[in-house]
């Protein structure tokens, strides 16, 4: 997908233009944002492929940011990598749990940074080759190929990220799934400090699943089951 269009929200003139020579590079279009507020117009304006979010804002903060993303339909869907010189733990589970689908701390290499944006639009809708797969069992359905799920005829809102986390989950129901494992196949990544990331989104997707939370069973130890 090396002509998204990615959306740049960064306060700093020299990482932005930074990251804008290195995504251009790339073969991304990008388009950039230096606060808060002008970044929330140009997402509702351009509906970018992705956005590469500062924490640290003037006026409106990164948190905040991807609070009001998530809570816009026009805009839930667009997945968000956060951009953060804080290194504590607190702020990347704070930014994922408010549907974040990804975290770099800097310093950060270009090709870091490629890698976690390739692997985050991989899990974009329109990745699944067109599949019309369905699933479906006590009025929860999930539609593969479209990249929705449904409780009771009402659309649950997942992120692209959350969607393919359950998505690995029902088709390897009955399984046992070890973190590493989810891992691989939803983040297709082994960075540091990962472990925590899909139990963080495991915590937001029984939330949203509701009265379905307990199909996603813990495994104490090893990592989660989806009943069978």
């Amino acid at each position: 997908m090396s002509d998204a269009t990615i959306l740049i929200i960064e306060d700093n003139e020299d990482t932005r233009e930074l990251l804008k020579y290195n995504l251009a590079a790339a073969g991304y279009k990008t388009v950039s944002a230096a606060d808060g507020h002008e970044g929330l117009e140009s997402a509702r304006a351009t509906l970018p492929d992705l956005v590469l979010l500062d924490l640290m804002l003037p006026g409106m903060d990164g948190l905040e940011v991807c609070r009001r993303l998530k809570q816009n339909q026009e805009t839930a869907r667009i997945p968000v990598i956060m951009l953060t010189a804080r290194g504590e733990e607190v702020d990347r589970i704070v930014g994922l749990e408010l549907g974040a689908d990804d975290y770099v701390v800097k310093p950060f290499s270009p090709r870091e940074l490629s890698l976690r944006i390739k692997a985050v639009l991989r899990r974009t809708p329109g990745e699944d080759g067109g599949s019309n797969e369905l699933w479906e069992e006590d009025g929860l359905r999930v539609d593969f190929g479209a990249h929705t799920v449904d409780i009771r005829d009402d659309r649950v809102p997942l992120t692209a990220t959350e969607f393919k986390l359950l998505s690995e989950l029902i088709r390897g129901r009955g399984k046992v799934q070890t973190r590493d494992h989810l891992l691989d196949m939803v983040w297709d990544t082994h960075f540091e400090g990962y472990s925590r990331t899909v139990d963080t989104h495991i915590r937001r997707l029984r939330q949203k699943l509701g009265d379905f939370a307990d199909w996603i069973e813990t495994v104490r130890g090893v990592g989660y089951r989806f009943k069978s």
